[in-house]
């Protein structure tokens, strides 16, 4: 597969991400170009896809992003793994919900690398854990497909500020909380986006 890799060590400003995603499908839906798989962190920002509600803003204060991803509402911020993407769905299965399916796979056998065990919700989008009898969640997921080509991407929280997420009712769901890996497990995870990256790019060529 010609996907190129691409790994950014300071924290990359939101708008200028997607304007590279979005610049480059364009260039993948003419074939002037690699898909390319894109981890980095971002500074605090909180960003609102295509169905989210106003309701769902707790502290008004807040300045929010609205962005053309599916999904809802969530937080982005400093010790969160961002995992942006361009994938052609044209030269493999023209499948949404199985393209999805390909992400919750990637997550969940990579965190298992770590001994953590998680499960995807054909209800709530996103990877979750069972910790301590709740239900929390540890990743999210937000994809838009234009023209059979994939973008956006997923974010896992490794150490990052769970407070923030007080400010929304975060992915929209009221009834479940949002933890991160250090929280479960206090160990390095500084191999996981390399893992992840492996693993996605095994997952699409099955």
């Amino acid at each position: 597969m010609n996907i190129e890799i691409k790994k950014s060590i300071k924290p990359v400003n939101y708008q200028d991400a997607i304007k590279l995603l979005e610049d480059r499908l364009s260039l993948v839906f003419h074939n002037k170009n690699k898909e390319l798989i894109w981890t980095l962190q971002h500074n605090e920002i909180y960003t609102a896809g295509t169905s989210f509600k106003e309701s769902e803003i707790l502290n008004k204060s807040i300045k929010i992003i609205k962005t053309n991803r599916g999904g809802k509402i969530t937080y982005h911020g400093p010790g969160q793994l961002i995992c942006y993407f361009v994938i052609d769905l044209r030269n493999k299965k023209k499948d949404i919900r199985n393209f999805v399916c390909i992400i919750e796979k990637t997550i969940i056998q990579t965190l298992k690398d770590f001994n953590i065990e998680t499960f995807a919700d054909r209800k709530n989008v996103g990877i979750w854990i069972k910790n301590n009898k709740k239900i929390e969640k540890v990743a999210a997921i937000g994809i838009r497909v234009s023209k059979w080509i994939a973008y956006h991407g997923f974010s896992i929280n490794i150490n990052n500020d769970l407070n923030k997420y007080k400010n929304i009712i975060p992915c929209g769901i009221e009834d479940k909380a949002v933890t991160n890996l250090k929280s479960i497990i206090d160990q390095s995870y500084e191999e996981l986006d390399h893992k992840i990256i492996n693993n996605f790019i095994a997952n699409l060529k099955n």
